[in-house]
Formats: C-alpha cells, sequence, structure tokens
C-alpha cells in the first residue's frame, strides 16, 4: 500500500530510432535513480510514431531496441513498470475520448504541429514575429498539393494528454519542445474536471530531477544532440564509428589569445567533456585552452574514450539481452499488466462519467 502512494513519474520515449548520448544524460540516467522513491512508468511510444508512416518491420524493430536499451541502461523492471503504448489499448479508447473535448483549433496553433505540418507541405517558416495562424490554416485546408499532414499529427498532443491523465500522472519529465503539449495537458484535465463537474484528473507538471536540466549538445557545432539533426553518438554505436564521429567535431581554428571566449562548437565539445571526463582532465583542457596550448584532436581523442567508458558497458548488455526474446517478452507483458490495471480503472471512470454505461 505505500507503494501505491508514492507520487507518479510518467516519460515515454518515441520508437523512431536508438538511444543517444542525449538520451542517456538527459533522461535514462536520471530515471534510474528514481526508481526508489517514485512509481515510475517508462513506455515506448510506439502510437506516437505511427504519425510519420513508419515502415512497419522496422518500427517493430525499433521498439525492441529501445525496450533493450532502457534495460541495459539500468531501468529495472522490478522497480519500474515498462511497457509498450501499444499494448495499452485503453490508451486508444481514452484518445477516442477526450478528443472530443479538444478544439481542431488549439491544435493547429501548437508550435509543434506547424513546424511538422510546415515541413510535411514544404512550407517555408513564415518571418520573425509574423501572425500566420490564418495563413497557415488556409494552405493545410486548401493546399493543392499531393503532399498531405495526417490527422495523428494534430491530434498528437491528445494522444500524449491520454498518455499521462490515464496513468495519473503528476511528474513528466519534457523538453523544451515538449513543454507546450504540457500545458494543453493541463487544460484538457481543467477542462475534462470542469464540464462534468468532477475531480477525477490531477493537474501534471514537468519534473525536472534535481533543478538542473541537462542539455547534450550535438557534434555539429550547435543546438542539442537530436535524431533528426543527425548529430547524435548513440549508445550502440561501435567503437571504431563512434571515434570517427567524435573526431569529425566541428570545432574552430583554436584560440589566438590567452583566455579567448570559446566558440560555440569548442564550448558544445567541453560540455560533452564535463558529463563524461573526470574533473582533472577536463581541468587540463581548460587550461591548455586559456594558455593557447590546446590541440583538438587531443581534446577528441580523450572525449572518444571517455564517452566509450560510459557505452561500451551499456552496448554490451543490450546486446546480450536482445539474444534473450524471452525475457523481452515477459518484461513487456508484466509491463502491459501494470499499465493496464491503472489505465483500465481510469478509463473505466472515463466512460461512466461520460455517460457510456451498461443497462
Amino acid at each position: 500500500m505505500a507503494e501505491n502512494k508514492k507520487e507518479i513519474v510518467l516519460s515515454g520515449i518515441r520508437s523512431t530510432g536508438n538511444l543517444h548520448l542525449g538520451n542517456y544524460y538527459g533522461a535514462l540516467s536520471k530515471f534510474v535513480r528514481l526508481q526508489d522513491d517514485y512509481d515510475c512508468n517508462f513506455f515506448i511510444a510506439d502510437l506516437h510514431a505511427l504519425t510519420t508512416n513508419p515502415d512497419p518491420a522496422q518500427l517493430h524493430a525499433n521498439v525492441k531496441n529501445i525496450l533493450a536499451e532502457y534495460l541495459a541502461a539500468g531501468i529495472d523492471p522490478e522497480k519500474s513498470t515498462i511497457f509498450v503504448q501499444s499494448d495499452v489499448p485503453e490508451i486508444s479508447e481514452m484518445y477516442l475520448l477526450l478528443n472530443m473535448h479538444v478544439g481542431i483549433g488549439e491544435l493547429m496553433r501548437t508550435t509543434s504541429f506547424k513546424d511538422k505540418a510546415r515541413k510535411a507541405l514544404g512550407i517555408g517558416a513564415p518571418e520573425q514575429g509574423a501572425d500566420d495562424d490564418e495563413a497557415f490554416e488556409k494552405e493545410i485546408i486548401g493546399a493543392s498539393t499531393n503532399k498531405r499532414v495526417n490527422a495523428g499529427l494534430l491530434t498528437y498532443p491528445t494522444l500524449m494528454a491520454v498518455d499521462i491523465l490515464i496513468q495519473k500522472a503528476t511528474k513528466v519529465p519534457v523538453g523544451k519542445d515538449q513543454e507546450q503539449h504540457l500545458e494543453l495537458t493541463r487544460r484538457f484535465a481543467r477542462r475534462f474536471n470542469s464540464f462534468y463537474g468532477v475531480d477525477l484528473f490531477p493537474e501534471p507538471y514537468n519534473f525536472n530531477f534535481d533543478g538542473k536540466p541537462v542539455k547534450v549538445p550535438g557534434l555539429d557545432g550547435s543546438g542539442k544532440m537530436g535524431k533528426s539533426e543527425g548529430n547524435c553518438l548513440y549508445l550502440v554505436d561501435d567503437p571504431k564509428v563512434l571515434r570517427k564521429k567524435v573526431m569529425r567535431a566541428t570545432t574552430d581554428e583554436g584560440p589566438k589569445e590567452p583566455n579567448s571566449p570559446m566558440s560555440e562548437p569548442v564550448a558544445n565539445l567541453f560540455t560533452l567533456l564535463e558529463l563524461t571526463s573526470t574533473p582533472d582532465v577536463v581541468k587540463h583542457f581548460r587550461d591548455a585552452y586559456a594558455d593557447c596550448s590546446i590541440r583538438y584532436g587531443d581534446l577528441k581523442k580523450q572525449l572518444a574514450e571517455d564517452i566509450l567508458a560510459v557505452t561500451t558497458p551499456i552496448r554490451e548488455r543490450v546486446n546480450d539481452i536482445l539474444a534473450d526474446e524471452a525475457y523481452l517478452r515477459r518484461v513487456v507483458a508484466q509491463g502491459a499488466e501494470r499499465a493496464r490495471e491503472r489505465a483500465a480503472a481510469t478509463l473505466g471512470e472515463v466512460r461512466r462519467i461520460m455517460g457510456i454505461r451498461g443497462f
């Protein structure tokens, strides 16, 4: 009973490819530390991945790979609920029901939908500060092109809200790009509760762990590490591949004067070094940068070896786990059973409240 009183944490990763160093330091390594203190629920978002119409065989392979990477990173199926989104059919039914309380306009105005829809249709971004809602909606609805924007992309925030609300999670770790969706989840929860005069859904909030969100930079000199940016170091990268990626990372000509400010590409390498290396190694290269004696090749070689010290044990565990399909089946079956227990209870309440009842 004591375990049921723990705050519910929920997080999911779309099954669109292998996990990378940003996923590890930004989320997975922190998830592992939460398992004893919270009711943790970690899922693989294969339904969300369908918005990009993935190859079916590749989708299944991605789900399997991410599951193995969750486990290899230290998420314990005895401490946390690990499940595949589509293994909980209650999510799909509640997705339908909640959509009855969601407006098309508020979905079309979300930043992520606009960005992805423009990309799908080949529409350029508006000028900074321009209010293009009306023009954008006309382009989406009246586009004369054969390209289309699927409805699943539009209602993505509803499905994300259901993921959270069906488990009644209160702490949801999300990145900056998902904060608008989390705010919509709170709005949908308030709307449902107010419309029916109930107190069914708690409002979830972003969970920043120790208050210090980690932004893991990519290797291309700007931004964060991400699959779509093609600047990733994957947890399962072969040592030879990983070393080659790091050695090709963007830098500059080097400091010309002592204590020069760092360019963004070089600062990014030092950020990666601080995440993976020992303090004395970081100090050595910072001092070398400050006195203009730094050699980026030496920095990259050290960085690659320190990253491999983190990823190699994970990669080896992933390979062992992938070879044990019986174990993977047990993990997802156990996770689905746990996730469905709470989801079924919540869906039952939603159906009753909305008037969908038996005779």
